[in-house]
C-alpha cells in the first residue's frame, strides 16, 4: 500500500510599513543579517458598520546580499513587500517561563515607495 502524502506550503507575503530602521548584524564567521519589524494594516467594517483598523506587527529576517540591500534602502516609514517563509523559535526563559517567536526569513523584499523601484531579489542560500 502507498503512503498518501500531502504537500505542504510554507510561503508568506505581506505588504507593510517599517516600524523602525532595520538593524544588522554579522554572525561569527561573518554572514551579514538584518532584522526588522513592517506593520501590516487591516481595514474593516465591524457588526455595526464601523470602519475599524487593526496593525499586526510582523519581524523579518534577512540574509547575506538581501540582508545588505535592506541596511542601504530601507529605513523606518519605507513600504514594503516581503515574500518568504513563516518560522517559529521556542525557549525558555531563566525563570522557566516558555516563549515562542513567530518571524518570517524573506527570500525576496520589493521597495515600494519613494521613487526606489529596485528590488532587493536574493535567494537566502546559504542562510542558517
Amino acid at each position: 500500500m502507498t503512503e498518501l502524502r500531502l504537500a505542504e506550503l510554507n510561503r508568506i507575503f505581506l505588504v507593510g510599513r517599517l516600524t523602525k530602521d532595520p538593524e544588522v548584524r554579522q554572525t561569527t564567521n561573518g554572514t551579514p543579517v538584518a532584522n526588522f519589524t513592517i506593520a501590516v494594516n487591516r481595514r474593516y467594517k465591524n457588526a455595526a458598520g464601523e470602519w475599524k483598523d487593526e496593525t499586526t506587527f510582523v519581524g523579518i529576517v534577512t540574509w547575506q546580499k538581501l540582508a545588505e540591500l535592506c541596511k542601504q534602502y530601507l529605513a523606518k516609514g519605507r513600504a514594503v513587500l516581503v515574500e518568504g517563509k513563516l518560522l517559529s523559535h521556542s525557549w525558555e526563559t531563566e525563570d522557566g517561563q516558555k516563549r515562542t517567536l513567530l518571524e518570517v526569513r524573506a527570500d525576496r523584499v520589493e521597495f515600494l515607495d519613494r521613487g526606489e523601484s529596485r528590488p532587493a531579489a536574493e535567494p537566502a542560500a546559504g542562510a542558517p
